[in-house]
């Protein structure tokens, strides 16, 4: 097993979106140095130089070869693929926070998301599967990109879900949610994303029904 320290870590974040970009830039912003990967690293240069001298970009291979700790943040439908153009050489033995869901392309009904996965799987359990030597934490899935990084809430910090296989790797993930102000619940193994990946859908319901989007979870015992 590989312990992974989680001081000032290299860290990868592999997408170009909305949600990498937050990632990244609470990573920044929390002492560890990052690089975004691309399937075209060009389109993340103005994020790079705007994001100061610990930033940089490069293609999802490069990137992941380089980090301490991966974090996946792309569409649900193209994670597959992305990782197989990372390599699954660049992610043996490392942490990879999956933050992904298995957003289908058609629309939601009745406002609730669509899933491309069935109800006795998860996307989780195929990444797992794809990239065996890889450690993959689920998080980040269950709340919008808007309160991802320091949420503020009258309520108190919320709480993220996480699960996987690989206890160190969980106990990394969890500092690193510590300094993101989150609670974190430990659900189990990677099998746990069959729970942990539709709460995006909830989490998604009262914004698309015209409720707002000003929420998060919170486990209370």
């Amino acid at each position: 097993m590989t312990t992974t320290s989680i001081a000032s870590m290299n860290i990868a974040v592999l997408g170009s979106g909305v949600v990498g970009q937050v990632l990244a830039d609470g990573f920044l912003k929390h002492g560890h140095t990052v690089r975004r990967g691309s399937r075209d690293a060009a389109k993340l240069a103005d994020w790079a130089a705007a994001a100061g001298a610990r930033a940089s970009a490069g293609t999802f291979a490069d990137t992941a070869a380089w980090a301490d700790l991966v974090v996946l943040a792309v569409k649900g439908s193209a994670a597959e693929t992305v990782l197989d153009q990372t390599g699954p050489a660049n992610l043996a033995g490392k942490v990879v926070i999956d933050a992904t869901n298995p957003i289908a392309d058609a629309p939601p009904d009745h406002g609730v998301l669509r899933y491309f996965t069935a109800a006795n799987e998860s996307l989780m359990e195929r990444l797992q599967a794809r990239v065996a030597a890889a450690r993959f934490v689920k998080a980040f899935s269950c709340v919008g990109n808007a309160f991802m990084v320091n949420p503020q809430f009258e309520g108190g910090p919320p709480t993220m879900f996480i699960c996987g296989d690989d206890a160190d790797a969980k106990r990394v993930v969890t500092s690193l949610l510590d300094a993101f102000g989150w609670a974190t619940e430990d659900m189990g193994t990677v099998h746990a994303a069959r729970a942990i990946e539709p709460l995006c859908q909830l989490w998604c319901l009262p914004g698309m029904t015209g409720k707002g989007w000003r929420h998060a979870f919170k486990m209370l015992r």
